[in-house]
């Protein structure tokens, strides 16, 4: 395959890097953000970009790496991704490679020998492989020009997801003092942006963060009744498209992965507990076959780039907010509708407080956790928008986003101070010693055994809350233990004892506004974004067109071992069933086409487009946008 030989640009040439990006990427324009990184970088300044999922962080090390030549080293976590990346970067013409665990030794030998011919622009590794000291040795007398940490948030002690292999990397400048560094991730609070600022560059650094919304993700949190059928639900209304679905437990993952079969979909299990034979296969059929549903532990998902994730479906309460949002960031990668839905409960809570507090963590490190799970809380119970509540934790404010359970649903919270008194009274009278549901059987006065041992029958609160049913009180409970009103005793049996703020509210120095539970969930599709309707408004040839056009495309992916969107994105599928190119020159002109796909796929899906009748001058999706704007 031919390679793309970028024409010993001059790095100071203001317009090299809207050439590369035209020429390798096809590109016309950087996304928002995207610019101010290629400029750090191609100045010479080490850099953090927080950025995210979805926003071209990749690009932002690709160009300036192709702009200033030299050897460009990548540090990854995964080996899937380290794969996909290089096979994009091969197809659009980028003498790139990998060095993983997962290809034979013959491969990674070839890989280093044109590492150390100088044939490559990027050279993609684990920390594993690059911090070992024969690797740091040979590496030394290349010309290092670029050195990236993907995944950033990896290497602090306090972010979300810690890995001790990411460690190594803060002695980086030391041994490569003149290459600049870049870190890129999608999810670091302050704490952790500051952490990895000093751990990787001394202090010294620029720091971009970009904005955090991903308005086209409808978020949803549903109080966990019967998960199974609240998943099953959210599954069914995406039937044959991709999907994620998390689990906290490896064998609740293939429990899942069964039950979503038996329904009809095709759901794969992934978890640590396989062996990576296993986590390879299902990771390829994931990335590369249309329609599938993974479902996972957290040990999937980092940096998977699949365009076409339609839902993400949480069954557990994850950890903190920064995991749950790099969670729900890989559905809608392409800008189309897409669901996050997770649903939790008081169980849920307790055993996120027990993995804080049996964990091998320093006591400072356990704080912070409990901190993170208490803003994750706080967003579950948000009484107003979702999406504002989300966006609030990393420092941005919006408005409504008309586009979450809260905005859709349009329940208001309403003042709940006497419901809350009232089980304040419930767990004070009965010692802080029992769990929601028998507080519930005292404030319904439910006169069951245990009622009767302990003389909870001659509480004053006992029936006073009678005419609500259990499930609305278990929904207060539930919101005034994350409210922090109610704590867990994670080192006993569960019971629900009253914090400092909730006999506060006892004595009627604090109020409760609560949210009742809807009803019904509203499960019609979020309102169709411009390009949606310019889809739908496909004639009859055009849309056989573009399935035919998908059809080639997966053929070409499937004889390269690649993911189909490594070929071309739907973006430019969609444009070419409305644009009907005839020749070269206009196949040039499509979005994502850049010279080396220009060489290797222009003649196929000509070939098709012609077989399908004689092209017109029809409006590329862009020139329809820019037509609108333009009035």
């Amino acid at each position: 395959m031919a390679m793309f030989e970028l024409r010993e640009p001059d790095a100071a040439e203001p317009d090299a890097k809207h050439r590369v990006l035209k020429e390798v990427f096809g590109f016309d324009r950087f996304r928002p953000g995207q610019e101010d990184v290629v400029d750090c970088l191609l100045a010479g300044r080490h850099t953090l970009a927080v950025m995210p999922t979805g926003s071209g962080k990749s690009l932002c090390f690709q160009i300036p790496a192709l702009i200033e030549g030299g050897l460009t080293i990548v540090v990854s976590p995964l080996v899937a991704l380290m794969n996909n990346q290089v096979g994009a970067l091969e197809l659009a013409g980028v003498k790139a490679a990998t060095i993983n665990s997962s290809r034979p030794r013959d491969a990674n030998v070839a890989a280093w020998r044109r590492a150390a011919a100088g044939e490559l622009a990027i050279l993609y590794m684990s920390p594993e492989r690059l911090m070992t000291d024969r690797m740091l040795a040979a590496l030394k007398g290349l010309p290092v020009r670029y050195l990236v940490i993907d995944e950033a948030h990896c290497i602090s002690q306090w972010g979300h997801s810690f890995r001790p292999e990411y460690d190594a990397l803060r002695r980086l400048r030391d041994h490569f003092p003149d290459a600049t560094l870049a870190a890129m991730t999608a999810t670091a609070d302050r704490v952790t942006r500051d952490d990895i600022v000093e751990a990787l560059f001394g202090g010294e650094a620029r720091v971009f963060v970009a904005g955090f919304d991903r308005p086209n993700i409808r978020l949803a949190v549903q109080a966990k009744t019967s998960w199974q059928k609240q998943l099953l639900a959210a599954v069914e209304r995406h039937r044959g498209s991709c999907g994620i679905v998390y689990c906290l437990s490896r064998a609740k993952t293939e429990r899942v992965a069964e039950t979503l079969c038996a329904e009809g979909h095709r759901a794969l299990a992934y978890h640590a507990g396989q062996d990576s034979a296993q986590r390879t296969r299902a990771e390829e059929v994931f990335l590369t076959e249309p329609g599938v549903v993974m479902v996972a532990t957290i040990a999937f998902g980092m940096g998977i780039d699949k365009p076409d994730v339609r839902f993400v479906f949480h069954t557990d309460l994850p950890g903190s907010v920064e995991a749950y949002y790099q969670e729900i960031g890989r559905a809608g990668r392409d800008g189309e509708p897409a669901d996050a839905v997770m649903v939790y409960g008081l169980e849920d809570i307790r055993m996120r407080r027990a993995f804080v507090e049996e964990s091998d963590a320093s006591d400072a490190r356990k704080r912070v956790d409990h901190r993170r799970l208490d803003a994750l809380l706080t967003y579950c119970e948000a009484v107003e928008c979702r999406r504002r509540a989300l966006l609030a934790y990393f420092g941005e404010e919006t408005g409504p986003c008309g586009n979450c359970d809260i905005c859709l649903d349009g329940i208001a919270a309403v003042d709940g101070t006497a419901e809350a008194r009232q089980v304040m009274a419930a767990a004070l009278g009965s010692g802080g010693r029992f769990g929601a549901a028998h507080l519930v059987d005292i404030l319904r006065g439910q006169a069951t055994d245990k009622v009767g041992k302990f003389h909870h029958d001659r509480l004053d609160v006992f029936g006073a809350g009678g005419e609500r049913k259990a499930a609305d009180w278990r929904s207060i409970v539930r919101q005034l233990v994350a409210s922090g009103f109610l704590e867990i005793d994670v080192g006993g049996y569960g019971g629900l004892a009253v914090t400092a703020r909730g006999r506060a509210l006892a004595r009627g120095e604090e109020s409760f506004m609560m949210r009742p539970e809807p009803v019904g969930r509203r499960l019609e599709k979020a309102p169709r974004k411009e390009k949606e309707r310019i889809v739908a408004a496909f004639d009859a040839r055009q849309g056989r067109l573009l399935e035919k056009l998908k059809r080639l495309r997966l053929e070409l992916a499937h004889g390269r071992g690649v993911p189909p969107y490594v070929i071309f994105h739907d973006r430019t599928l969609m444009e070419l069933a409305h644009s009907r190119p005839t020749t070269r020159a206009a196949f040039a002109q499509i979005h994502g086409v850049g010279e080396a796909k220009l060489r290797n796929f222009a003649e196929p899906f000509l070939e098709l487009i012609l077989k399908e009748g004689e092209g017109a001058n029809d409006p590329t999706i862009d020139q329809m946008f820019e037509r609108k704007s333009e009035g």
